[in-house]
């Protein structure tokens, strides 16, 4: 489906509710499965947490994950330790492009039985069930931070818990940090220092209701809306002020572009800073909050401001190489990008082309990075029923503050 996005006047106004994160999500399932006194409200209605919860309770001998890489992650440390269960871990023609040696050996390394169906070193995996009894392993940090959170939500139910030794600058931090702040919360030990983190055995947990907070992700792209609008307030249902997710990060760096946050009971409330006066370009390190490169550089193209994104190593192993991507359909609007391994930097040619089709790769972050530019320009979206990997309901709301959408 191809969809064509404008808005009628640059001004948006509205109340949302977005679905539970779906990085908190797919976390709280794993454990869940592994002890089921966890009960989970407000579950994300992603495709990838639904992926994640169809292969956890799943009794067949073949789990297909589709382009769902965070349940490829988590799902293959799972299985590894599921005594007299063999399975065949699959997803889609792009999943099997995407590496995930270092948990394999990693796992085997503690003793798992994971051997690759065909390519050394990518998906299908076959898993067969261990009981686990090695309690230490060692693995680069500069990777996907899923790995290492994968490794921390199996190590409770380990014989003798888990110390994982972290080599190297670690990548996303608040991923990880968020992964311990969950399971400390519920009852498990976790401690994470500096390069080592340690997770005690633990045999049962108390009863718990957990209410998933908002997707901060998802709030992202009403950052770049109300960043590109001429005025308008955007608020958001269900988000804390004590955040455990990396990405409410936005609040600190949208304020950058004169978007200003408040919260409220729960509540999140975005709107145009008065008076405020746009840089000519931003430095931004997103070693942190990789994922919020696509929105953030769509947004400095919609306001004319030069950027240069870095810590953006991981991007090239997402759904598709981000960085490529991203350069090709800057350009095609009017732009020039240069790209490196981990940086991308934009620089404006004060225009942007109109009615360009923008082409998403199988990845939802493109399709929805790219729409608030309707804003600015009227804009195609190809593939656009790929945001159900994370938020399904996107253009539902973005019609709700009066974005026109048509298919073509």
């Amino acid at each position: 489906m191809k969809l064509n996005v404008q808005h009628p006047s640059q001004e948006v106004n509205g109340e949302l509710t977005i679905t539970g994160s779906k990085s908190e999500s797919n976390r709280l399932l794993v454990l869940q499965a592994l002890y089921p006194q966890i009960e989970i409200q407000n579950l994300s209605n992603s495709d990838d947490s639904q992926v994640t919860q169809k292969g956890l309770k799943s009794k067949s001998n073949t789990i297909d994950i589709h382009h769902a890489g965070t349940a490829m992650r988590f799902l293959t440390a799972y299985f590894a330790i599921q005594p007299h269960r063999e399975v065949v871990l699959t997803g889609s023609e792009r999943m099997q492009e995407r590496p995930i040696k270092l948990l394999v050996e990693a796992l085997n390394g503690l003793g798992a039985d994971i051997s690759y169906e065909k390519e050394p070193g990518f998906p299908p995996l076959i898993i067969r069930g261990k009981e686990i009894s090695t309690d230490r392993v060692s693995l680069p940090a500069d990777i996907s931070s899923q790995y290492i959170s994968a490794l921390m939500l199996i190590a409770p139910s380990l014989k003798n818990g888990l110390k994982i030794d972290l080599i190297g600058e670690t990548t996303s931090v608040p991923y990880i940090k968020m992964t311990q702040d969950i399971m400390n919360q519920l009852g498990f030990e976790v401690a994470f220092d500096g390069d080592q983190i340690t997770v005690k055995p633990t045999k049962t947990i108390d009863p718990n209701h957990w209410t998933v907070e908002s997707d901060w992700s998802s709030a992202s792209y009403f950052y770049s809306i109300v960043a590109l609008a001429s005025k308008g307030e955007i608020t958001l249902s269900n988000y804390f002020e004590e955040s455990k997710q990396g990405d409410a990060a936005l609040i600190k760096i949208y304020e950058k572009f004169g978007v200003k946050t408040t919260h409220s009971g729960g509540e999140i409330t975005l709107s145009k800073m008065a008076d405020f006066t746009l840089p000519s370009d931003v430095n931004i390190d997103l070693n942190n909050t990789p994922d919020m490169a696509q929105t953030i550089a769509v947004t400095c193209l919609g306001l004319n401001v030069d950027c240069k994104l870095t810590g953006l190593h991981t991007l090239k192993i997402k759904e598709t190489d981000r960085l490529a991507a991203l350069k090709i359909e800057i350009e095609k609007l009017g732009a020039r990008v240069e790209i490196s391994d981990d940086s991308l930097e934009l620089v404006n040619t004060g225009k942007i082309n109109h009615n360009i089709s923008i082409d998403t790769y199988n990845d939802h972050r493109m399709a929805m990075a790219f729409a608030p530019l309707g804003l600015k320009v009227p804009i195609n979206i190809n593939n656009a029923e790929v945001v159900s990997k994370s938020y399904p309901d996107f253009w539902d709301d973005l019609r709700k503050i009066d974005f026109d959408q048509n298919i073509i």
